[in-house]
């Protein structure tokens, strides 16, 4: 395990990548139209260029580095990477279904892990198929995780982010709680749908904001407010009940099975201070991975990637190059 206490990266994202990055939909499995972007160092008239086409386009032979967000996240952890990453990498970022601007499910029940981790690989041929590395953010971890093991070919490695293998409902904040709690807010929200939207949206996202601030959720002293802000404005705009239901369809999947069976490159980066995610299970994920290096941030909370953006994307940058396809002779 690596323990890193100092920044080793302070290089600004060159100006004139500004602007590169692509729009599209691609549709999922049961026809959910899922939200996809995609920006290069270099505009090179690919896929890029024909968003809405790319499956059977031919194979994207650039790596590209796929973007995995967290439950109720629709990209705010990656503000800095997405900048940062943008000169080493073809970047892909996409929204889960209800999530952002991809659309409700068409298929309500499916909304877990697994639909998840598919709806990856659905985006994965959208933008050419080609070698990727999947970079999960919190339950971005077990999608990419699962995606990877659905279809491991041209997955060239993982990165995992503030984020465990899986029981995700069992093991926040280090207990079961929410999993507990979980089936009563269902209830809940089913037999008073108005009332109980009006309270998860009608909260002052500022003050949900200190809130997280006073109980030590996030690291004040490293974190600019307005970076966190985006989290509560997209948390307001979801849907109450979905998520609810998303996230309990969350709860029993693990990727614990399966995890000795990973041969790519594993990068796992824990948060000493991670109250949501405990460090001790990104431990225990990366002990049970066969080539996976641990690194440890001291004080860095769950929203690692905006606290020490500097280390962050360093870290990542590193492994890319490690693990980017060689240009053949």
């Amino acid at each position: 395990m690596t323990s890193l206490r100092t920044k080793s990266r302070s290089k600004p994202p060159d100006p004139s990548l500004k602007g590169l990055a692509r729009e599209s939909f691609v549709y999922a499995a049961d026809g959910t139209r899922l939200y996809v972007r995609v920006r290069s160092p270099v505009d090179d008239g690919r896929a890029e260029n024909h968003p809405g086409g790319a499956e059977g386009s031919g194979v994207h032979t650039q790596l590209t580095t796929i973007l995995c967000d967290g439950i109720c996240c629709d990209g705010y952890i990656w503000k800095y990477l997405w900048d940062d990453l943008s000169e080493v990498t073809r970047l892909c970022h996409w929204n889960y279904r209800g999530h952002g601007r991809s659309a409700i499910p068409s298929d309500t029940s499916r909304i877990d892990i697994p639909t998840h981790a598919d709806d990856l690989n659905h985006v994965r041929r959208h933008i050419g198929d080609g070698p990727v590395v999947l970079v999960g953010h919190s339950m971005g971890c077990p999608v990419a995780l699962e995606a990877y093991h659905e279809r491991p070919e041209q997955v060239r490695g993982l990165v995992l982010l503030c984020g465990s293998s899986g029981h995700l409902t069992q093991s926040f904040h280090g207990n079961d709680w929410l999993a507990r709690v979980l089936p009563k807010l269902i209830r809940f929200a089913e037999s008073r749908p108005g009332l109980s939207r009006g309270l998860w949206s009608r909260m002052p996202v500022k003050t949900a904001l200190s809130l997280a601030f006073a109980a030590g959720e996030v690291d004040k002293a490293s974190l600019a407010p307005e970076d966190l802000l985006p989290y509560f404005e997209h948390a307001a705009d979801m849907d109450f009940l979905l998520f609810l239901r998303m996230l309990e369809a969350t709860g029993g999947y693990s990727a614990d099975a399966f995890l000795s069976t990973v041969e790519v490159p594993v990068l796992v980066v824990a948060g000493e201070g991670d109250k949501f995610t405990p460090h001790r299970l990104a431990e225990e994920m990366a002990k049970a991975l066969p080539h996976a290096e641990l690194v440890m941030l001291p004080g860095a909370t769950h929203v690692a990637p905006l606290e020490q953006r500097e280390v962050v994307a360093d870290l990542v940058a590193r492994f890319l190059e490690a693990t980017s396809p060689r240009p053949s002779a």
